[in-house]
């Protein structure tokens, strides 16, 4: 009877030390960031072995990532519509969640970029976009973009040109730092009208190019980044296209689209559709390993997340990262 108790005590304990066992494993020096948002969790995951540290809370309504320049802190940002207004901070190597950045006004924070040692963000309530820096621990600049949901957000490294994408509007917005009067520069935004719904975009390698998904009327539209107009409008047939992000090598672009089955592929040099993926019943996220390897997509409503080799263009995996995941990033540690 004592050795059956025992036996069972045990069992009982198992799962908990297995638990255990996966928070107690380091985080690689590189490693996959997954945001799920119905667990409103962060995995971090192993991308060699593909196996998931641990997850960690995220903070409500989680939809993007980002890691800083040294690979130790995450940011998050919690959405909601516009019903939230921080941003969540995880220590990636420690493996805990830290207090949340309170944006206090600026709600419905989304999209995310660490540049210049700040995290730079879009605020959709406000229609705003800001810059927040870790070490004051402070919001240290803020402009109006006086467009309806600033969605994404690209930074150059320079500092001196900023992108959005305005679902809303229909359009992007291209912020270029000028001299100003004071001690402070100021900043120009020229506003380009693009497709329905944009959301999604991407700025090519070679930062030539500004390519956006249109999600209402399915179309990309490619600007020329310095003379900032639309120089081509390509019939891709992407509706509820939610993200678009080019390889590293600027070849192909992939573009998901979250209401239907395919991830679609384009050829960067003659704008004609490479191939389709079937992935699942829909795909948000897309991420691409530094090294040019594989991709990385997020298939929500089928909670996992695709991987795809980027030679074959196949699928060759998936990940358990949580229920509905979304926003996807590398860290780096330095």
């Amino acid at each position: 009877m004592f050795m059956t108790l025992r036996s069972a005590a045990i069992s009982a304990l198992l799962p908990l030390f297995s638990t255990l066992a996966v928070r107690a494993e380091s985080t690689p020096s590189t490693a996959l960031l997954v945001l799920a948002k119905a667990d409103r969790t962060l995995a971090i995951v192993d991308p060699v072995s593909l196996h998931v540290i641990t997850r960690l809370p995220s903070g409500p309504d989680p939809h993007e990532v980002i890691a800083s320049a040294d690979g130790r802190f995450a940011y998050i940002s919690n959405y909601g519509g516009g019903a939230y207004n921080t941003l969540t901070v995880v220590d990636l190597v420690e493996q805990k969640t830290l207090p949340a950045i309170d944006l206090g006004p600026l709600r419905g924070p989304h999209g995310l970029v660490f540049v210049g040692g700040k995290v730079w963000f879009t605020a959709e309530a406000a229609k705003v976009i800001g810059s927040y820096d870790p070490a004051t621990q402070k919001i240290d600049w803020v402009l109006g973009t006086g467009q309806n949901r600033t969605h994404m957000i690209f930074v150059t490294e320079d500092l001196k040109r900023i992108v959005t994408s305005n679902v809303s509007s229909g359009t992007m917005s291209i912020i270029e730092q000028t001299s100003g009067r004071g001690p402070r520069p100021d900043w120009d935004e020229t506003v380009v009208t693009v497709g329905r719904s944009a959301e999604g975009f991407d700025v090519s390698p070679d930062g030539k190019e500004i390519w956006a998904a249109n999600a209402g009327d399915g179309t990309v539209s490619i600007i020329d980044f310095a003379a900032k107009k639309v120089t081509a409008t390509l019939a891709a047939n992407v509706r509820s296209a939610n993200r678009l992000k080019f390889t590293p090598d600027g070849k192909l672009v992939f573009v998901s689209c979250l209401g239907g089955s395919d991830l679609v592929i384009i050829d960067a040099a003659t704008h004609q559709e490479a191939k389709r993926i079937k992935i699942g019943h829909g795909a948000a996220g897309i991420q691409m390993q530094p090294d040019g390897a594989r991709a990385y997509v997020s298939c929500t409503p089928d909670n996992y997340v695709t991987i795809i080799d980027l030679k074959s263009l196949e699928v060759v995996g998936q990940i358990q990262a949580g229920k509905e995941p979304d926003g996807l990033a590398w860290a780096v540690r330095q």
